[in-house]
């Protein structure tokens, strides 16, 4: 063999061939492991790398984002307008209005009487952040939250705001955020979605969710959220039929891949190759989903801290309980819907009962994933899809009112996952309802939200029907100030 090699030209003899040709095996075995589809013979090896690298050095690995549906006001949460009691019943100025469109249901007003909130609010921290008596157990956390106060956005009803925040477009059938992260980063546990989506519902006035807020869009659907349900089956249709043992699931399961490989090798679908992936998916699901949902091995301690609720499947709780089961599992991106924000009229009442249900899981999740060392790794997002008025919509009473839709201004709270701790970041004016200092648009959130993944929003695209698509669309420009 050395005498092969040195006419070859090569300087080597048989024992450095063997000692390199193991290394190059080491290296394939080793990019095997930490990129799984390099050599799955279903794309390029370079677009399964610049799938499963980050482009830049991530400061957080996955995602738990706690949407609230129907937009909570900001007035009665985290932006404290004290002028608003004092001036309550004035006409809002047509300078501070200055034109804004309003939405049908307040278009018809001939006065905007301003209207303070019912409920007060306390510094709290060592950043001196106001937030509101309806949020307790959130103010005990506020040294871990980066509170947003001047977001914005263009839609100004409930479902294409919805539908922005998600995808990046007002309109559907695009990829939704956790889909986007799924198809740049991929998933860190084979035996679970990178995506995964949890609903629950308040006991105020609840907009619909709807699966095309976590659709995959035109990337393979094997990037679409995986939805649970409440009760004893989280997962539709994961148990094996009555006389099917996982044996027989098995040898099934290989007869169906064999006659989908021979159909993706005569029309080369991607779909059919990612169906396949699902199947298996849906196999080894089977053995990690019933651990993950098993409260049992919690202890009184956690338990408590997020409420008795967190035993209820279906309910807030349970679910922030098992988003950081998830999360600890390898789940890139997690998605909770909380249904009840919808606040037009009876906003005192409806809102003491939306703040009851969230307030406390939502601050322990934080602080769960803080004392298990996993908070600075994730990151945690609580926010709506736009704000809601300063003036009262319809009657109003001290006691008794309702705000309508505001796009200009709202906020939103961020933690862990590099962003800055314990900051307040934006600023509106003293009526609330516009902004004055460091504005940041759904666009730029979702850019920030990458960033801190380690994906450049510009450089994340997808080319469908001659376009390179984007979450951030055409635009977005990464929040660096909130970013430690």
């Amino acid at each position: 063999m050395e005498k092969e090699l040195l006419e070859h030209g090569l300087n080597a003899n048989r024992r450095k061939f063997i000692s390199r040709m193991s290394l190059g095996l080491g290296s394939a075995a080793l990019g095997s492991l930490l990129i799984p589809d390099l050599f799955g013979g279903k794309e390029s090896a370079e677009d399964a790398i610049m799938k499963a690298v980050p482009h830049i050095a991530p400061k957080a690995k996955r995602v738990i984002y706690l949407f609230q549906n129907g937009a909570p006001s900001q007035l009665e949460t985290f932006d404290y307008k004290p002028m608003l009691r004092e001036r309550m019943g004035e006409d809002l100025p047509e300078s501070i209005r200055n034109g804004q469109r309003l939405t049908g249901m307040t278009a018809g007003q001939s006065k905007f009487p301003l209207i303070g909130s019912y409920y007060d609010f306390k510094q709290y921290g060592k950043s001196g952040a106001y937030v509101s008596d309806l949020f307790p157990h959130m103010a005990s956390v506020v040294d871990d939250l980066c509170i947003i106060k001047s977001m914005h956005t263009e839609a100004i009803n409930h479902d294409p705001a919805l539908t922005f925040f998600q995808s990046g477009a007002q309109q559907g059938n695009r990829p939704s955020m956790g889909s986007w992260v799924s198809y740049g980063l991929g998933t860190e546990n084979n035996n679970l979605p990178a995506f995964c989506v949890l609903l629950s519902r308040g006991k105020g006035n609840g907009q619909g969710v709807y699966s095309k807020l976590w659709t995959n869009g035109f990337l393979d659907s094997v990037h679409q959220g995986v939805q649970f349900s409440s009760g004893d089956n989280p997962i539709l249709y994961l148990q094996d039929q009555v006389g099917m043992d996982r044996n027989a699931r098995r040898k099934m399961l290989d007869k169906v891949a064999t006659l989908n490989n021979l159909e993706y090798e005569q029309f080369g679908d991607p779909e059919i190759a990612a169906k396949i992936q699902q199947y298996e998916m849906a196999y080894r699901m089977q053995t990690a989903v019933p651990e993950i949902i098993d409260t049992s091995k919690e202890s009184d301690s956690v338990i408590k801290m997020y409420g008795p609720d967190c035993l209820v499947p279906g309910t807030y709780a349970a679910n922030c309980l098992l988003a950081r089961k998830l999360s600890e599992s390898g789940v890139r991106f997690i998605q909770l819907y909380h249904q009840g924000w919808d606040q037009h009229g009876n906003l005192p009442n409806e809102m003491r009962g939306q703040a009851k249900d969230v307030d406390q899981p939502s601050a322990a999740l934080i602080k769960d994933l803080k004392q298990r060392g996993l908070l600075d790794e994730t990151l945690v997002i609580w926010g709506g899809e736009f704000g809601r008025t300063n003036f009262c919509q319809g009657p109003m009473t001290v006691d008794n009112y309702g705000r309508d839709h505001h796009p200009r201004c709202f906020s939103i709270w961020m933690a862990g996952g590099g962003v800055k701790p314990g900051i307040v970041h934006g600023e509106t004016d003293d009526f609330g309802y516009n902004i004055i200092k460091d504005p940041v648009h759904v666009h730029d959130f979702q850019a920030t939200v990458l960033n801190l993944l380690g994906l450049e929003h510009e450089s994340l695209t997808y080319k469908f029907q001659g376009r390179r698509y984007r979450l951030t669309d055409l635009y977005g420009n990464v929040v660096n100030n909130i970013i430690a």
